[in-house]
């Protein structure tokens, strides 16, 4: 059972509002712009198509591995439909916004996890982040020296 006390209500305020400070930055509003240029272009939601259609059927010869009659096709097929997509402008822009928006999202929570504690974990799947701690899980306090070096 969890008590809701002033000083809690005041930190989930707290919350809100840099939530909105968030969605109200330029890398929020560079994100949605990209988003938005990146579902009205008809090329991009060709080449994603496809790219899902190919992955599919990579998962279906992926059972059987290299015996597969088609493998090599079907992967070399995939690689080039990843790479057609990775490299088309509004998709690029897109992951691009994406990236910078994961890493102000990671920074935030490593800043308010270390604000609590210089030894708790901040799961952020950045391994700038990561580094910082030494992976193991300890969020103990420095028993195996992670944050102390």
């Amino acid at each position: 059972m969890i008590v809701a006390t002033i000083e809690r209500l005041q930190l989930l305020d707290f919350a809100e509002e840099l939530g909105k400070m968030i969605v109200q930055s330029d890398v929020a509003e560079e994100y949605r712009r990209c988003f938005y240029h990146m579902q009205q272009d008809e090329k991009a939601q060709q080449l994603i198509r496809r790219f899902v259609q190919l992955k599919e059927r990579y998962e279906e010869v992926q059972r059987f591995g290299k015996y597969h009659p088609n493998y090599k096709e079907v992967t070399k097929q995939v690689r080039e439909a990843k790479r057609e997509l990775d490299l088309y402008g509004p998709i690029a822009a897109f992951k691009q916004a994406e990236k910078n928006m994961q890493s102000l999202l990671d920074e935030i929570s490593t800043m308010i996890g270390r604000a609590v504690s210089e030894n708790i974990k901040v799961p952020t799947g950045n391994p700038y982040f990561d580094s910082l701690s030494c992976g193991g899980g300890c969020g103990s306090g420095g028993a195996c020296g992670c944050r102390t070096k």
